[in-house]
């Protein structure tokens, strides 16, 4: 059963971290749950960048949009928002990764100058553990017998145990674009946001206007929720669930076009969901329905103590072909 408009203030006056909010505040967060219905349908094909298009929200990257996003350098500081790969990191569920150098030394001494060398030897499913990009053969919809994808492509088609023959994500390309920082949990006054809180649509809007910012075409969005800090901290409670957006913030994003949704937790999505009966249904709204790519479990904490709020951001997934997802080290530079 679905959560009432009255219910979820209730729950929101409990939470200590909305103590400090006002009437308004608490209203604009009731009123950002209303969209907890919103479901992408049975038939969000073909895709407005074509009816063969495989790469969704990544046209939107064009040289204009690059060369935009190069005059917010002003001072050439690079951040690294990508999260160490390394034994231990959160990993949900059964997901694997490990790294092992076979030997020490690999190789071993060759020719008359004695050279040796390492090799690393890395398992798992690699574009879906630490920092994450999610490609567009990630999530799909089952309809009517059928497991459907972005642009209507059926995995009944494309599918294949050594790699999909669609939506790859060696298809995407490279990301060279004006990034923003909506910072909620600075807005709510807040270290971290609990898990389970739902951010609506009317936050980001306060996001961007406390920043004196607007969203345009192409540009990534990334949210900072203060999670992050339970990333090799407390890792179970990192994984228990998250604050993230909701249906309501995911509609407000895709609206302005944004290629990107990034954040500092590993959906980007409020989780226990605002609607118990459906799962992950952000990730389907984003990736399914219009192509846009979530990259998660990033560091935003440089970005926010240092108060930058608009960047150049840079991102090249790797063309591992056939691939749900990529790893990486996402930068920010202003």
């Amino acid at each position: 059963m679905s959560r009432s408009p009255r219910n979820l203030l209730l729950k929101h006056f409990q939470l200590n971290v909305l103590s400090i909010f006002s009437i308004v505040a608490l209203t604009s967060v009731l009123f950002g749950a209303v969209n907890t219905f919103i479901d992408i349908g049975d038939k969000w094909w073909p895709s407005p960048y074509g009816p063969k298009d495989e790469r969704g929200a990544a046209n939107l990257q064009t040289a204009e949009e690059l060369l935009s996003a190069k005059e917010l350098i002003k001072e050439g500081k690079v951040y690294q928002l990508g999260r160490l790969y390394e034994h231990g990191m959160p990993i949900p569920g059964k997901r694997h990764f490990s790294l092992t150098i076979p030997g020490v030394p690999t190789g071993l001494p060759t020719g008359k100058n004695g050279m040796v060398s390492n090799d690393e030897l890395v398992s798992g499913e690699i574009g879906q553990v630490g920092t994450q990009f999610d490609g567009l053969g990630h999530v799909g919809k089952h309809i009517d017998g059928e497991h459907v994808f972005y642009n209507g492509n059926k995995l009944s088609d494309f599918g294949n145990p050594y790699g999909l023959e669609k939506l790859g994500v060696e298809n995407v390309g490279v990301f060279f674009a004006r990034g923003v920082l909506l910072d909620v949990a600075g807005l709510r006054g807040t270290e971290r946001l609990p898990a389970g809180y739902v951010i609506s649509a009317e936050e980001l809007r306060a996001c961007l206007k406390k920043a004196n910012l607007e969203l345009t075409p192409g540009d990534i969005a990334l949210i900072h929720t203060g999670h992050g800090k339970l990333w090799m901290n407390d890792n179970e409670l990192y994984g228990e669930g998250e604050p993230g957006i909701g249906l309501g913030a995911a509609k407000f994003l895709t609206d302005h076009k944004v290629s990107m949704i990034g954040a500092d937790t590993w959906a980007i999505e409020a989780v226990p969901h605002e609607d118990p009966e459906q799962a992950f249904p952000v990730h389907q709204w984003n990736i399914t329905k219009h192509g846009v790519y979530p990259i998660e479990n990033l560091d935003l904490s440089e970005l926010v103590k240092d108060k930058v709020t608009e960047f150049a951001f840079v991102f090249a997934p790797l063309r591992l072909k056939g691939a749900t997802g990529s790893p990486g080290n996402p930068i920010a530079i202003k």
